[in-house]
């Protein structure tokens, strides 16, 4: 089954709510279909403008789940009136929620020493049942080709289902893209911070927030030293860039023919 997608500024961004992406999800692990999830939001799209490998990665993906509500509001725009968001930790914690009846084995990439392990006793807690079969905090340096194919070997061995990669953007899409293939689990998603949200060591927006658009401002009041020259550069072009757009003054990128099936 092909998804239809919306191409917003040249990011083929799957039109898709959360039930469709946990459908699509079972229907994948089922038929051992081997592929990656990009969870996208504005800051993505923005960095698929100037990086030409990272776009190619996205339109190649699986699904390119609408993160923030700008990009679910763009879809809608475009006469995908059911696109809802598929913001990342409520991917994960959706998928975990079914994974002890489904049996699903689940292997944790990411996070800063000690945070895959964190999590992994976070979710056994609130998901009685859900196998946890291996973690792995990579260090901030790129791995070396021994230490990679260590890593490869584990999660092989672990026997996952799915693995999560909790990096940033866009080291989490280039590590998805360069480990297709070498991993033996059908499925990698990538989810960012989502390690963080999920493990209680940093505090979500609250939903009113997040449904509001403006949960960029929400992380970078709490985050600013990190944050802020991330956002003060993305929020005005992304604005720019679809206005241009809608009123003809942008042509959208080519979008890469691509079948999530």
């Amino acid at each position: 089954m092909d998804l239809d997608r919306t191409d917003i500024l040249g990011v083929a961004v799957s039109a898709i709510n959360m039930e469709m992406a946990l459908e699509t999800i079972d229907r994948w692990i089922a038929a051992r279909h081997q592929t990656y999830v990009c969870v996208t939001g504005v800051h993505g799209v923005i960095e698929c403008q100037s990086d030409g490998r990272l776009r190619d990665i996205q339109n190649q993906a699986g699904l390119v789940t609408p993160d923030g509500m700008p990009l679910v509001w763009v879809s809608r725009l475009r006469n995908r009136r059911h696109v809802s968001r598929v913001y990342g930790p409520d991917l994960m914690t959706d998928v975990c929620a079914a994974s002890a009846a489904k049996g699903y084995r689940h292997f944790l990439y990411g996070g800063a020493e000690g945070v895959p392990e964190h999590l992994a006793e976070r979710l056994q807690e609130k998901f009685p049942g859900i196998r946890i079969v291996g973690t792995y905090s990579p260090p901030f340096r790129p791995l070396t080709a021994e230490e990679d194919e260590a890593v490869i070997r584990q999660i092989n061995e672990s026997g996952a289902d799915i693995v999560w990669v909790g990096l940033s953007t866009p080291k989490q899409e280039y590590w998805m893209a360069d480990h297709l293939g070498r991993l033996e689990t059908p499925l990698m998603v990538g989810v960012g911070a989502a390690f963080d949200f999920l493990g209680d060591l940093k505090t979500q927006a609250p939903r009113w927030v997040q449904r509001s658009g403006f949960e960029w401002l929400y992380r970078l009041v709490t985050e600013p030293r990190r944050l802020w020259r991330r956002y003060f550069k993305i929020v005005p072009l992304f604005l720019l860039y679809i206005a241009l757009e809608f009123v003809g003054l942008r042509g959208r990128k080519d979008r890469m023919d691509h079948a999530a099936s």
